[in-house]
């Protein structure tokens, strides 16, 4: 099949080489003249045989509402857009109105598999008509894994996304788990051998996972994360996620909190605990740490002296 790919970075360009493998005709573009086999969209489309199908794997937002808008004026009537990004649902129902006007048919797909999907394939979760997705049917079967796990036609346009969104807020939980059990392993002095006990729980245990073997293969790299800094970028589906489940009234406390403690690793001096601080200070004398890094002494520090409150400032 014959299929055009706009966005050839880590993910669109390992997809564009899988579907090349698996056999079929793909004609790239991306910004970068050094990796595009096209000058422009424009050309893009005009290499392409009618019905065309194109599929967007640029940034969601502006960059991938822009494309949409373009891919819009230059495609015909019959032809597909298949939006592989981590596009918002809403806005794949704005986008599939838009080109429904057009008579041009969307898919919208949520892509999971990293840098790995080349090797491993990819697991696809689409939202769109039964008769579109079943046209791209042959894309699908080739980027998948092997087997039949790894494609979900979940629903109309939209759901592919949701479910995608979903995915990673559960990936968001997950992560900060391992994330919290390897802090406190590595602040326990009972533990000798932190990454040999995260290397034993591959295999037999329940917590067994790729993304345990991910971070196995990270300690291994750098023992005790020493060359990293705790700060860890989010791209928007965990916010999502926590949007939904607001809406939805669905309760979410631990991808939730995964999310926020994202927001946390970003604050290297916490305005929220410069309150806590000076809170723990004043109700308690609690010792604080100046800007500088001094310490401050409080109630609980040797040779403090702090004057207690009146009897009625205790109410």
């Amino acid at each position: 099949m014959q299929i055009g790919m706009v966005g050839l970075g880590k993910m669109g360009g390992n997809m564009a080489e899988r579907l090349r493998r698996g056999g079929h005709d793909v004609v790239g573009y991306d910004r970068d003249p050094a990796i595009s086999d096209v000058g422009s969209l424009k050309e893009l489309v005009e290499r392409l045989q009618k019905p065309r199908a194109v599929w967007v794997m640029v940034p969601a937002g502006k960059p991938t509402q822009s494309t949409i808008d373009d891919l819009g004026e230059l495609l015909d009537p019959g032809d597909i857009v298949v939006d592989g990004g981590n596009s918002h649902y809403v806005d794949d129902q704005k986008h599939a109105a838009e080109l429904a006007e057009k008579s041009i048919g969307f898919v919208d797909c949520g892509v999971s598999g990293g840098v790995w999907g080349l090797k491993n394939g990819y697991a696809l979760m689409c939202g769109g008509d039964q008769a579109h997705v079943d046209r791209l049917m042959p894309i699908f079967e080739t980027l998948k894994p092997e087997g039949e796990d790894g494609f979900v036609h979940a629903g109309e346009v939209g759901a592919g996304h949701f479910a995608k969104m979903v995915h990673n807020g559960i990936e968001y939980g997950m992560m900060q788990a391992f994330a919290e059990g390897w802090e406190l392993l590595e602040a326990s002095d009972v533990v000798k051998d932190v990454k040999g006990s995260f290397k034993s729980w591959r295999t037999g245990t329940v917590i067994r996972s790729w993304l345990l073997d991910l971070m196995v293969r990270a300690l291994d790299d750098d023992e005790h994360l020493e060359q990293l800094r705790g700060y860890a970028q989010d791209s928007g589906e965990g916010r999502w996620t926590v949007q939904a489940a607001v809406d939805h009234a669905v309760p979410l406390p631990v991808i939730t909190a995964s999310l926020y403690a994202r927001f946390a690793s970003r604050q290297d001096d916490s305005p929220a605990m410069k309150v806590v601080a000076a809170l723990r200070n004043q109700f308690g004398g609690h010792a604080t740490t100046s800007a500088e890094g001094a310490t401050e002494k409080g109630a609980d520090s040797p040779g403090a002296d702090v004057v207690p409150p009146r009897e009625t400032e205790r109410r």
